[in-house]
């Protein structure tokens, strides 16, 4: 397959969580050094990879409209379904026209040997690496480095369909941060399913950082999502090291303390609010993001205006707020007291309008500075990137600026983020 002109072109889409993205990466990757083409999702391509998402029922609708609009876009392209809905419910998948393949997450690492096509399969080396921007790729890389959860939260499907806990050693994670600052990534975000709970060779989250600080040099370092008993003075500590993004998104799901404890969650509004308070004490100009479920089986709507309550006092940079969703054999879905759909919409509404005001309230405190940006790309003749503390940045700018960290005075607010000078 050494004519990269005759070889087959591959697009890989993603749904759901950073880890999702951080496994179609390293696919990515993988089919490069194969000598397979890499393309945009939306050019023609001879085979289409998704990686679904099944945490909501919005995710598996989503799943399945961009595995139709691939088929329509490439009528003769193979369709490959992996991930947490292929593991979750593969008939549904393999009932759509032009779905060749589906493979849940005990079995997708099989799909190289599976597509064939004459490639050598191998573990990928420098030689093929992809680079930031390349094949409709992100400038920012995402490395795995957990994977599984045993908590089984009421309302969550994914212990059933990431069953399997493990860790990445951490000589592979401290070689793949490298691999990809040499590739020419400028920050890399570590992902899992839970990376607090990371433990291998007696290291934990901590040690783990401490290793990729010491044996790599990039950039910028950020993690994906941790929970709030995860937040120890410990950890927190690390972020004097200037390369750890001051970006904390540690999932709320409500703001109530007996939905918290309807929901499985391990902690109650006074630690999460504790956890607050050391980062904040600890990281200058620090970002705290959340998630928020709004009409939880059994939610009141006293037990809701505690959550409003709750978000408001913690000035959350950003909130994703979104409806309760029943999910396939979780113990919320059996849970009486199941909230009438016109008083989740309203709800969720609500808990967004909140979630607006929230993230203008940040962003607000940040004009006139000027943080370093990492610029992704350009769209409507603006480029876009973000900053440690993940405010989206809109420059004008007439050299290009992707994949460069550069200062730059924000001047306001504008769309989802902010107006800057470089």
């Amino acid at each position: 397959m050494s004519d990269m002109n005759n070889a087959p072109r591959v697009a890989l889409d993603s749904l759901g969580c950073k880890l999702n993205q951080a496994e179609i990466e390293a696919l990515a990757r993988r089919l490069a050094g194969a000598g397979y083409r890499l393309v945009a999702p939306a050019d023609a391509a001879d085979i289409y990879i998704l990686n679904t998402c099944t945490v909501t029922a919005t995710a598996d609708s989503k799943s399945r409209k961009l595995l139709r609009a691939a088929r329509r876009r490439n009528p003769g392209a193979r369709l490959v379904a992996i991930g947490c809905y292929a593991e979750r419910a593969p008939e549904e998948l393999a009932a759509i026209e032009g779905v060749d393949l589906v493979l849940g997450n005990d079995h997708k690492a099989e799909l190289p040997r599976i597509l064939g096509d004459g490639a050598t399969w191998q573990d990928m080396t420098g030689q093929g690496a992809t680079r930031p921007g390349e094949g409709g790729r992100r400038t920012r890389a995402f490395v795995k480095v957990q994977d599984g959860c045993h908590s089984f939260c009421a309302y969550c499907i994914v212990p059933f369909v990431r069953s399997r806990e493990m860790s990445i050693p951490a000589d592979e994670v401290v070689a793949q941060v490298g691999e990809r600052a040499a590739a020419g990534f400028k920050e890399v975000v570590l992902t899992g399913t839970e990376i607090g709970t990371y433990r291998h060779g007696g290291l934990d989250l901590a040690g783990l950082l401490g290793r990729i600080l010491a044996g790599t040099d990039i950039a910028r370092l950020r993690l994906s999502s941790l929970q709030p008993p995860e937040i120890k003075p410990e950890l927190i500590e690390l972020w004097g090291d200037k390369r750890l993004c001051p970006h904390f998104h540690l999932s709320l799901q409500s703001g109530s303390d007996a939905v918290l404890e309807r929901m499985n969650r391990r902690y109650a509004t006074a630690d999460y609010a504790r956890a607050v308070a050391l980062i904040r004490d600890s990281v200058p100009d620090a970002a705290v993001t959340t998630d928020v479920i709004a009409g939880f089986p059994g939610e009141t709507d006293a037990e809701f205006r505690e959550t409003l309550e709750f978000c408001r006092r913690m000035r959350f940079a950003r909130i994703h707020g979104f409806p309760y969703s029943p999910r396939p054999g979780t113990a919320a879905a059996k849970m009486p007291g199941q909230i009438p759909a016109p008083l989740k919409k309203a709800r969720t509404q609500e808990l967004l309008a909140l979630a607006g005001e929230s993230l203008r309230g940040f962003l607000k405190q940040h004009i006139g500075r000027t943080p370093e940006v990492l610029f992704e790309r350009a769209s409507g003749g603006l480029f876009n990137g973000l900053t440690g503390n993940y405010i989206k940045v809109y420059v004008k700018s007439r050299g290009d600026v992707t994949n460069k960290i550069l200062p730059v005075r924000l001047t306001g607010l504008y769309k989802d983020g902010m107006m800057g000078e470089v």
